[in-house]
């Protein structure tokens, strides 16, 4: 986890991987909730449904917490960063440095709101397939 907040390509890397439920979410759908054409016996598809909903939401916490805890990492870096500049401001290497994980800590930042748009995107198009099968008695927990 650590090593996540401290190379932003490895956090993009492992939010990728968080994100492949959602990525593949209409594929998912379409394999575990068969069409009225295609009905299984056997499957049960409010079974399936409340099953994915889980799954997502188990999913898009993690994430939600992920981003979060690295964002929260890289705030008291960029606060350390700044009290040292203060004690020296001819220290070219800390200016170089604070400049470098502010730039992260916006980008995590903006994970945030990509985090907010997938999420909204996965459960428009469970919404659209279970509704009929299962409806979550909670709302989707806020970003």
């Amino acid at each position: 986890m650590e090593a996540m907040c401290e190379d932003f390509l490895a956090f993009e890397d492992v939010l990728k991987n968080l994100r492949k439920l959602d990525d593949n979410i209409v594929h998912s759908l379409n394999t575990t909730i068969p069409t009225q054409s295609f009905a299984v016996k056997g499957i049960d598809p409010t079974k399936q449904c409340q099953e994915l909903y889980k799954q997502l939401m188990e999913l898009h916490t993690n994430r939600e917490q992920a981003i979060k805890n690295c964002i929260i990492r890289v705030s008291e870096s960029v606060h350390q960063l700044k009290r040292r500049r203060d004690e020296n401001e001819a220290d070219f290497q800390v200016q170089k440095q604070l400049r470098k994980e502010q730039n992260k800590l916006r980008m995590m930042q903006n994970e945030l709101h990509v985090e907010e748009v997938v999420r909204d995107r996965s459960l428009k198009f469970f919404h659209e397939r279970c509704r009929a099968y299962y409806r979550p008695a909670t709302s989707t927990p806020p970003i």
